[in-house]
């Protein structure tokens, strides 16, 4: 289960990652309390998710041709020490008393930025740690387990801080924690791969991927089932506070307790993906979760107790987590190597690009028939979103398996089919 952390570099990336993201989870619970307690606005909510989401959308299919030339390593630094000082920043103007909206707004712009850049050079630079292929699997399914492992702590520990303390130093702590991922990634000993450099123009390389992307129907349909569960089902996140105060009349304690058992949920999903030898069954695999995500929503929209809610929960981030890694692991292990970085972008795009428009779309329609109606409605849509998925499964499975069996991934189907051939050769004989 985890056999990818045998990979030095990659063990180094775990490390500090690991301790990083649970400040970047503190400060996603912070940013959505202190936004509802200065406005107790759903559609100001919405405004602060799009803020924060929307560059990546504009920015990344861009960001993935330069990811493509550039060397990942020093992107990936880059980016970190920018997310340090954008920390930092909201904690000065949090601890000072002179934050803003306005000013939460611009931060959560500049981040989105950032995000455009680092998400898709980090998952490009996972296969640069992981020098086995056959343990790439392994390695997206352990960032998954070190992402929801934060999402479990992150969030409960911003629940007390900010009840104790403030959203200012839940600001603060998350500045420190990158000092850990910028430490590791410093710490590394790479092979020192060269740029590929620049070949055609930029919007020339970007029109290369967008065909190569869209019109290999494996990538294409996981991208666009990602893009549907991020716009209607994922925007749940955003209308959290709504639930936590209006529905469940609780306070900061409680939205935090929610998050968490989100994060243990997804952690259980993600445990299970390390746990696979084999990349087959995937694509159900990312069918059967897309719906249990739909389901998952629909339940907790319905509730009305904290207990069953933080149930509900669990499943909720069971189902997301195995659907977006399983997704991730398919869409990795069948790119081209050369493709890599505008793929990623463009899995980047699907994932978070896109959330603005949901968050948008959820704040606003929040306003008009409730939260959990909006929830409901979202979790629906997924739901019908993995039945589509499932029906076309037989002939992206034809597609797929050839590529596997060309890269050494599915060694076992490679060998069998030369016992047939040499078999097949023998009876001709």
């Amino acid at each position: 289960m985890v056999r990818a952390l045998a990979h030095r570099n990659y063990r180094l990336f775990f490390a500090g990652q690991g301790v990083s993201l649970v400040g970047t989870w503190i400060t996603r619970v912070a940013t959505s309390w202190l936004v509802y307690r200065l406005t107790g606005s759903a559609a100001v909510l919405g405004i602060v998710g799009f803020a924060g989401q929307i560059p990546t959308f504009l920015l990344a299919p861009l960001a993935g041709v330069w990811v493509d030339r550039w060397t990942r390593y020093r992107v990936l630094v880059v980016t970190q020490v920018l997310s340090m000082m954008q920390s930092f920043a909201l904690a000065g103007l949090a601890l000072s008393g002179t934050i803003t909206v306005t000013r939460i707004l611009l931060l959560s712009a500049f981040q989105g930025v950032i995000n455009a850049f680092d998400t898709p050079a980090r998952q490009a630079f996972v296969v640069e740690m992981v020098e086995d292929r056959a343990d790439l699997p392994n390695a997206i399914a352990l960032n998954s387990s070190m992402v929801n492992g934060a999402r479990l702590l992150g969030p409960s520990v911003a629940g007390v801080l900010i009840a104790v303390a403030g959203e200012g130093w839940c600001f603060l702590l998350d500045g420190v924690s990158y000092l850990a991922v910028i430490m590791s990634l410093m710490m590394m000993r790479l092979a020192g791969a060269a740029p590929r450099g620049r070949e055609k123009r930029v919007l020339l390389e970007l029109r290369d991927g967008l065909r190569y992307a869209f019109g290999f129907a494996p990538i294409r349909s996981v991208l666009l089932l990602i893009t549907l569960i991020s716009v209607m089902g994922m925007p749940y996140t955003v209308l959290m506070p709504l639930i936590a105060d209006q529905v469940l009349h609780g306070g900061p304690h409680t939205l935090g307790f929610l998050m968490g058992a989100t994060g243990v949920g997804a952690l259980g999903g993600a445990v299970y993906l390390a746990s696979r030898r084999s990349v087959l069954g995937l694509g159900r695999v990312i069918a059967a979760s897309a719906m249990l995500f739909g389901c998952g929503l629909i339940a907790f929209s319905l509730s009305r107790t904290l207990a069953l809610s933080l149930v509900l929960m669990v499943v909720t981030g069971t189902g997301f987590m195995v659907q977006l890694a399983s997704s991730n692991t398919v869409i990795q292990t069948i790119v081209r190597e050369d493709m890599r970085g505008r793929v990623m972008a463009f899995y980047t795009m699907a994932f978070m690009g896109t959330a603005p428009f949901g968050s948008l779309l959820a704040g606003g329609l929040a306003a008009r028939v409730g939260a959990p109606r909006t929830i409901l409605l979202g979790g629906g849509v997924c739901i019908l979103g993995g039945v589509a998925f499932s029906r076309q499964l037989p002939r992206l499975r034809e597609l797929v398996v050839p590529i596997y069996v060309e890269r050494g991934i599915l060694p076992e189907i490679a060998a069998g089919l030369s016992d047939a051939a040499a078999l097949r050769d023998e009876s001709e004989r």
